[in-house]
């Protein structure tokens, strides 16, 4: 019997703990999740306004600790770190290590040429429209004050505010959900814009899955 896959969760939000647990035992009950958290990490990014050497160390740090207690991959949940979590990558192939997006864009891509990227945390929407293919548009949409509301324990005003920004994306072809804190209003969104919308959780679980489970399948190489 081959155990079950033991998977690092390595959050900058407390509020990206929940809906990432929620996917995991919704999609693939059976693995085993360890979570970190550092809510340091977004409030000294959103501080300093870039990415600089010591937080990419940070993360560094982060990815050795994961794979020192025997994970068998690592996904990071915090959407506006992507080159520190490349870092990561980098130094732990071929575990591996998804930054919390890739799946969503994966999947986002497929749906359409004009993507709709909503975000309630300003640097997601500066650090994350690259990792977009330039094939497609990315419309990027804060919802201004929804972090703050949901940080203040207003979960109603958060997704009233989210609901309200996406109605500046009507005209796309899909909404991708930039943060893990802001998935389960995916209904809403749907239902206030008519257009399909893709989150993080579920597709960064499906990912691992597929990773994990080919991983385990592949013949050994002696």
């Amino acid at each position: 019997m081959t155990k079950p896959a033991r998977i690092t969760l390595i959050h900058a939000l407390k509020h990206s703990i929940a809906p990432i647990e929620a996917a995991f035992a919704k999609a693939w009950p059976e693995a085993r999740l360890m979570n970190l958290l550092d809510d340091s990490l977004s409030a000294d990014l959103a501080r300093d306004g870039a990415l600089t050497d010591a937080m990419t160390e940070r993360f560094l740090a982060l990815g050795d600790y994961a794979a020192a207690t025997g994970a068998d991959a690592i996904l990071f949940t915090c959407s506006a770190f992507g080159p520190c979590i490349e870092a990561v990558a980098r130094a732990h192939a071929p575990m591996p290590v998804l930054k919390p997006n890739e799946a969503m864009i994966e999947r986002a891509v497929t749906m359409g040429q004009r993507i709709g990227l909503l975000s309630t945390f300003p640097p997601t929407l500066a650090s994350m429209p690259p990792e977009f293919p330039a094939s497609v548009r990315v419309v990027p949409k804060l919802a201004e004050g929804a972090l703050a509301a949901l940080d203040r324990g207003d979960r109603a005003a958060h997704d009233r505010m989210i609901v309200e920004a996406s109605k500046d994306l009507r005209d796309c072809d899909v909404i991708a959900l930039a943060q893990f804190s802001i998935a389960a209003t995916a209904p809403l969104v749907a239902e206030a814009t008519g257009r399909p919308v893709v989150t993080t959780p579920d597709s960064a679980v499906d990912k691992l899955m597929r990773l994990l489970k080919a991983k385990a399948q592949a013949p050994a190489l002696f």
